[in-house]
This record gives structure tokens, sequence and C-alpha cells, in this order.
């Protein structure tokens, strides 16, 4: 009973974490370009990360959430805001995605999600806030929450290679697709696909380097922090986050 409770439990999380991300935030994103102009992007901003927090609230809806439950992915978050810091230097060459792949991976599709989210958003207060910040929150933040539904579906695993190729690809063609297409429609209200792919071509250099700073980080990272994060798990008895 208690098994078919936690299924349905999951479904019900799944739903709504996918129409939030698939369909309310996009619209939210566009709704900012469009009606607001593109200058209330602290508000679009915030709204982003409140989205985000109701399917990530819905794991405890049976139970209180610890402290240290909240604490690791705070700790998470911090990582990769210190990370994308640390690498300033290199443009594109942050491990911010790898961090949160091992997030969805170890945690959950929510707790991937929301940490990429809130990684863009409060290391836009170093690097500079913008228009372009949700849609870099969007980006990350899906990347999270599609690596813990393919890790949860069995089709990604939590071997070097598969981490890698899921991250190389991800990177480039869903990030880079979302950073490109909000560059152009931040620059431009008027849409066409011949500008579109323009954006694209001028960004490939960019996106191929930020794939491969993806793949290099998830090589060096993935398996430590997965130990870790696994150790830390059992030791205090944190919530199974995953749907596996």
């Amino acid at each position: 009973m208690r098994k078919l409770q936690r299924e349905n439990s999951i479904n019900k999380r799944t739903k709504v974490s996918a129409i939030l991300i698939l369909l309310l935030i996009p619209l939210t994103i566009l709704f900012g370009i469009f009606v607001l102009n593109d200058r209330k992007y602290y508000f679009i901003s915030l709204l982003i990360i409140l989205y985000t927090i109701i399917p990530f609230a819905m794991i405890f809806e049976r139970q209180e959430p610890q402290a240290r439950e909240l604490v690791i992915i705070a700790v998470l978050t911090a990582i990769a805001v210190a990370g994308r810091g640390a690498f300033f230097m290199l443009q594109q060459f942050k491990p911010v995605v790898a961090i949160v792949i091992i997030t969805g991976v170890s945690l959950g599709p929510e707790s991937g999600f929301l940490v990429g989210v809130m990684s863009g958003f409060v290391s836009n207060f170093f690097f500079g806030q913008g228009p372009w910040t949700p849609w870099q929150m969007f980006g990350f933040g899906i990347i999270g929450f599609l690596a813990g539904i393919l890790y949860n579906k069995g089709i990604l695993k939590k071997t070097k290679v598969s981490l890698c190729i899921f991250g190389g690809l991800s990177t480039f063609f869903i990030y880079g697709a979302i950073a490109d297409l909000g560059s152009l429609l931040i620059f431009t209200s008027h849409f066409s696909w011949k500008a579109l792919l323009a954006t694209y071509a001028s960004g490939l250099w960019f996106n191929v380097v930020h794939a491969l700073a993806t793949v290099f980080f998830l090589y060096i990272l993935s398996q430590p922090m997965l130990e870790k994060l696994d150790r830390i798990k059992i030791k205090y008895a944190l919530i199974d986050t995953t749907t596996k």
C-alpha cells in the first residue's frame, strides 16, 4: 500500500514538474520579454524560483523536511556558484552543468532543477544580472531535471562515460539552444529562422567550449561526488528523492 502511495506521489510530482518546466516557465520568460520589455528580469527570475520550489516541496508532503536535507541542496548550489566564479577568466569553461547533472542523478530531478535554477540566479550577482538570467536559470535547471528523469528510467548511468556523453550533448544542444534563443529574443522581438540560425552560428564556439568543460568536470568530479552523496544519504538517513 505504501509503495502504491509513493508511486502515485511520484507521478503527481513528475506531472507538476513537467507542466511547470515545459510550459509555465517558458511562458513566463516570454511574458517578461514581450509584455514587460525585458525590464523586470528580477521579477521573472523570482517567479521561476517560486515555480521550482513547488514540485521540490511536494517531496516533503508526507513528512517535515529535515535541515540537513535542505543544507545539502544549499551546499551543492554554493559549489556550483563558487565553481562558476573560480573559472571567471575562462569564458564558458564552467562546472555548473556538471554539478547540476550530479545533483539530478543523486538527489532526483526536482533537486537537480532547483540547484540549476538557484545556481544561475545567485552566480549572476557576481557575473551580472540581466534579461539573460531567466534563460540561464532555465537552461541549467532543465538539464538537472532531465538528468534525474533519465537516471530514474535507467537510461542514464552513474558511469563516467554515460555522464560525460549526456553532459556534453545536453550542454551543447539544450543549454546552447536555450541561451542562443534567449540572446536573439533579448536583442530583437522580430523572430525569424534566418536570425536564429545566425545566432546559433555565432555562438557555436562558445557552446563547444561549454560542452567540453562539462565533460571535463564530469570526468573529474562525478564519481567522487556521487560516492560522497550516497554515503551522506545513508549516514544521515536522508529521504530518497529519486523515483527509482
